[in-house]
């Protein structure tokens, strides 16, 4: 499709409800091995836990081949085989958290399109924003980074990795496996075929294995946090780097700098993978 017309996407809105019940808290929590109390009503969601609710219910019908929902709907109808959670910017007002037993709205509204050419071929970037509210009004407000690019040709350039930054004061590292990506992507809804079809993955898609979601290396970034400090979270910022597949070690890292703190992901060859800043509150 023309850029033209995918321009055209521009300022659409779309409303979805839900509420935030206790189950998906417990869920994520076992599944990031965190030994959190049983969520009541009137706890707060834990940063970027929204990403458990708003989720998409596409019928069976509306399903491609690679495990997403078909071009088209509320998103342009871009027609490049790849989409990828490139990164996001999200701003928490502290004074009116999201927590379990709200029911909560999302607005959501098409901010950009815009279309590059990169070293590989042509690239089309969409930036969503997304507004939460419960009943006291807005509690999250984020910006969402959708990139779309086309299939591997052989003899593509290969972008050289970064080495990650080392000596980080907080550091955690896990070895991410099918089950742990599996769980990850029932939470979420999230039928991309390259985080649990290992021979979709290598055989159709030509990587070397599962591909660990960003939005789960960016919710890492922010556990280690929450492992480390009691201080919230008001903003943060992230932008994925590189892929990270299963089946050898990841670090999570950050260092604090004052209120801030610098975030990082890395892979087992030490290529940083992940960069973000979280703002806490005084």
């Amino acid at each position: 499709m023309a850029e033209e017309s995918l321009e055209q996407w521009v300022g659409r809105t779309e409303t979805l409800h839900d509420d935030i019940t206790a189950a998906p808290v417990r869920a994520l929590s076992a599944t990031l091995d965190r030994d959190d109390p049983a969520p009541q009503p009137g706890t707060p969601l834990p940063p970027l836990w929204h990403w458990l609710y708003f989720l998409p219910m596409h019928k069976a019908r509306e399903i491609g081949p690679d495990g997403h929902a078909r071009r088209g709907g509320f998103l342009p109808p871009v027609a490049l085989p790849r989409r990828m959670w490139a990164g996001g910017r999200l701003a928490w007002n502290l004074d009116n958290e999201l927590v379990v037993g709200d029911a909560a709205k999302r607005i959501s509204r098409i901010a950009s399109v815009s279309r590059k050419s990169g070293r590989t071929g042509d690239l089309v970037f969409v930036t969503v924003v997304h507004e939460l509210h419960n009943g006291k009004g807005l509690a999250i407000t984020e910006e969402h980074d959708i990139v779309y690019r086309g299939a591997p040709q052989p003899g593509d350039p290969v972008p050289a990795p970064a080495a990650a930054a080392q000596g980080a004061a907080w550091q955690r590292e896990l070895t991410p496996d099918d089950v742990l990506l599996f769980r990850y992507s029932a939470l979420t809804f999230n039928g991309h075929r390259i985080h649990y079809d290992r021979r979709y993955v290598t055989e159709e898609e030509g990587y070397p294995g599962l591909i660990v979601h960003g939005p789960l290396i960016a919710t890492l970034l922010l556990d280690l946090v929450r492992r480390n400090t009691d201080k919230r979270v008001r903003r943060f910022e992230f932008k994925a780097v590189r892929p990270t597949f299963d089946g050898n070690p990841m670090r999570v890292n950050g260092q604090p700098e004052g209120n801030t703190v610098r975030l990082w992901a890395q892979d087992h060859e030490g290529w940083l993978t992940m960069k973000a800043s979280a703002e806490l509150e005084p």
